[in-house]
């Protein structure tokens, strides 16, 4: 199974290189145009898909209750968990029973025959949703669960968070279960087989669309002109210079959308195993080793040079790596062979570390929340709207 998962992910970390234009020759070229014709197809059958729901060909299903998406139109890397974990606190705050619905993606399932079996004969449709806190406790853990849901549960006490594919039975669980009024769907844009209230797209500014390509052939889901859905959209690790272009671009495209700026403000980090908290100051001339398995490690590097830190030494794995022993133990090994007195990680990559005896070297993450820079103001009013209708 680890060699299987090592060259999905070899294979993964190629495919990258090919989409971006960093692999060159004629192998890769011929490649990127066998994409790009994948790509034509993939968008008419979103196209042709969005058509049959929006004509009722394909029925959305409603709960009877609030149902806020927030999602994307590009794969990974927009920052959106702790957007989630943002609105989900806000709106429990302000008396909503929330339940975060997610999909659970890379989390640890039954063997592949396995899971034909249970589609072939019915069993998947009487199998429960997996619930990951029921807002009172935390039940399962991240490989169960998978990283997000196990990250959210953590971070949000009061919340439940329930993970399965089909999110209209975790919805209908959560309400009929767990008494919630008040669902969000992570990661639901393209779910539309559940009615939305709010649609909240996420837009990084550092990179809105990639190379303007669906995939395959770029990291888009769905063409641009679909975010004229969106009732609100949020453009993540801004840098406070207003973003007016990209804002003109996305005014033009969804003129009646909400827009805010929001960036990813590093707060602390965290002792992965002991718990133990450290200011932001103790990176400050201190000599660490950076690992990271997540879409854009760039913007996590970067911020820890920010911070004044000297990173000696990174290691970037594929997103959503699951790590073992032996990898912990030989990045423990390399940092300390290159001077390193800690080692760094994101809170997303903490939850999936193993437990290992050695702390010769402390290893933690860097803890980060959002921090409004435009449209707190609107924001507030959108919370408003969901919680006092």
């Amino acid at each position: 199974m680890k060699v299987l998962q090592k060259r999905l992910e070899q294979l993964e970390t190629y495919m990258l290189t090919v989409i971006e234009d960093r692999r060159p020759g004629h192998f890769a070229a011929l490649l990127r145009w066998i994409l790009k014709q994948l790509s034509r197809l993939y968008a008419a059958i979103v196209q042709v898909r969005l058509w049959l729901y929006q004509h009722g060909i394909f029925r959305h299903h409603t709960l009877g209750c609030q149902v806020v998406s927030v999602g994307n139109l590009t794969v990974g890397g927009t920052g959106k968990t702790p957007v989630v974990e943002v609105f989900a606190r806000s709106l429990q705050k302000q008396g909503r029973k929330v339940a975060i619905l997610s999909r659970g993606y890379k989390r640890d399932q039954p063997p592949l025959f396995q899971r034909l079996l249970d589609r072939v004969t019915l069993r998947q449709r009487s199998q429960e949703p997996l619930v990951v806190s029921d807002g009172k406790h935390l039940l399962l853990n991240s490989d169960v669960s998978g990283d997000e849901p196990y990250m959210l549960a953590s971070n949000l006490p009061e919340v439940s968070v329930v993970v399965d594919k089909n999110r209209v039975r975790a919805g209908q669980y959560a309400i009929s279960r767990l008494g919630c009024d008040t669902l969000i769907l992570d990661d639901g844009f393209q779910y539309l087989h559940m009615k939305h209230r709010l649609d909240i797209v996420l837009v990084d500014r550092t990179n809105p669309f990639g190379n303007r390509n669906l995939l395959p052939r770029g990291i888009l889901r769905e063409p641009i002109r679909n975010i004229k859905r969106a009732s609100f959209i949020f453009i993540t690790k801004a840098n406070g210079d207003g973003s007016e272009e990209l804002k003109k671009q996305l005014r033009e495209l969804n003129p009646h959308a909400e827009i805010s700026e929001c960036r990813h403000n590093p707060k602390y980090l965290q002792d992965v195993y002991s718990g133990e908290r450290k200011e932001l100051n103790f990176l400050k001339d201190r000599s660490i080793a950076a690992v990271s398995g997540i879409a854009v490690p760039k913007g996590f590097e970067d911020e820890l040079v920010r911070l004044g830190a000297r990173v000696l030494y990174h290691k970037r794995y594929a997103d959503h790596h699951r790590y073992n022993q032996q990898e912990i133990l030989n990045l423990i090994n390399i940092s300390l062979d290159r001077g390193a007195r800690a080692i760094v990680t994101t809170e997303k990559d903490a939850v999936r570390f193993p437990m290992i005896e050695r702390r010769d070297i402390p290893l933690y993450f860097l803890r980060v929340e959002i921090e409004m820079l435009s449209g707190a103001e609107d924001f507030h009013d959108c919370i408003a709207r969901i919680c006092f209708k």
